[in-house]
């Protein structure tokens, strides 16, 4: 009903809008699929970078940042210091340093600014600009490496290897020992000395 009264008064002002409405969903098991379609050297490439990668190694100069009056308790320090950082960091700038692979989980983050069309992080937990700006900055690694480790593969360990085959071992004794069992008690059936 509302959207019928929408486009008549839209029509009577003659404006042409297209309304576009775009879902993410943040889940790894979206994720994981995507990782079918990049190749083998794209994946260790990534790897590379992932071993690698470090708090600095995203430059601080394509990021930038503003202060504001922080919230909650503080007292009047809150009310006059503009302690709060706010990072703001351009994915233009943001997706040329890392893997391709990550791009698309970068984009459905929760701290993109859609209309801003970058990574926007705030702190004001601490009581100084300087303490606030650390962490922003640490943020946004965790960020970066927490979307690398949902999209790109694991390595399977030794010991992990083992523990499959040991359990996949142990299914197939328990398996054929039920299989066993079971023979065992038709064959009982077929010969019993009670038939009549």
């Amino acid at each position: 009903m509302a959207f019928v009264h929408l486009q008549s008064l839209l029509s009577r002002y003659n404006a042409r809008f297209t309304l576009t409405i775009t879902r993410h969903f943040a889940s790894k098991k979206g994720n994981a699929t995507q990782s079918g379609l990049w190749n083998e050297s794209e994946l260790s490439k990534a790897k590379d970078w992932l071993a690698k990668f470090d708090i600095n190694s995203i430059p601080r100069n394509i990021c930038s940042i503003s202060f504001s009056r922080s919230s909650g308790p503080g007292g009047q320090n809150v009310n006059k210091v503009n302690s709060k950082a706010t990072l703001r960091v351009p994915l233009s700038s943001l997706l040329p340093l890392v893997p391709s692979i990550l791009h698309e989980n970068l984009r459905t983050s929760r701290y993109v600014a859609d209309r801003a069309d970058a990574l926007v992080i705030q702190s004001d937990e601490a009581r100084k600009q300087s303490a606030n700006i650390e962490s922003c900055y640490q943020k946004l690694y965790k960020i970066v490496e927490e979307s690398a480790r949902d999209v790109i593969p694991g390595e399977t360990s030794e010991e992990q290897k083992e523990r499959v085959k040991n359990l996949r071992k142990a299914e197939t004794e328990a398996r054929i020992k039920s299989k066993k069992m079971h023979s065992a008690k038709k064959s009982n059936r077929r010969n019993s000395k009670y038939d009549d």
